[in-house]
């Protein structure tokens, strides 16, 4: 989907920017959320500190809700559609690669992280992945 769809052909966002505000607008409603596992050690003030410091964008079109059950797979395992395409806009990859990986850990087993970046194709680049998956967190 990534590497297929012309992000100048596409009309919706899901611009880095975008979410940021929304999450500073989040933290701020709500000051007593609880961080996923896997941030519980940092404030929801230092949060927004990590977020405000953003990786370099590589533009694609991203699902936008990349998670498990969004996917559906033929039974011989091959992609067979994606569905739930609400959030659907012009992103960094790893806006959905975070989360993907994520998702497929919570539902599968966290073994599942590593070959979901295998499939497609790329290393872990874990600013961005710690980036992404606080951004979704938080929105």
């Amino acid at each position: 989907m990534h590497d297929a769809m012309p992000i100048d052909q596409c009309p919706f966002t899901w611009a880095r920017d975008d979410r940021f505000a929304a999450a500073r607008e989040w933290v701020t409603r709500h000051p007593d959320f609880v961080l996923p596992h896997e941030f519980e050690m940092i404030s929801l003030n230092d949060a927004i500190a990590i977020l405000d410091v953003a990786p370099t964008d590589d533009l694609v079109v991203c699902h936008g809700d990349p998670c498990a059950p969004n996917t559906l797979i033929n039974p011989d395992g091959t992609w067979a559609a994606h569905v739930d395409l609400g959030a659907l806009g012009v992103a960094d990859r790893w806006a959905d690669i975070a989360v993907a990986a994520w998702s497929a850990g919570w539902n599968y087993g966290w073994e599942w992280q590593q070959p979901v970046l295998d499939a497609y194709g790329t290393d872990l680049d874990r600013e961005k992945m710690t980036y992404y998956r606080l951004l979704w967190a938080l929105g």
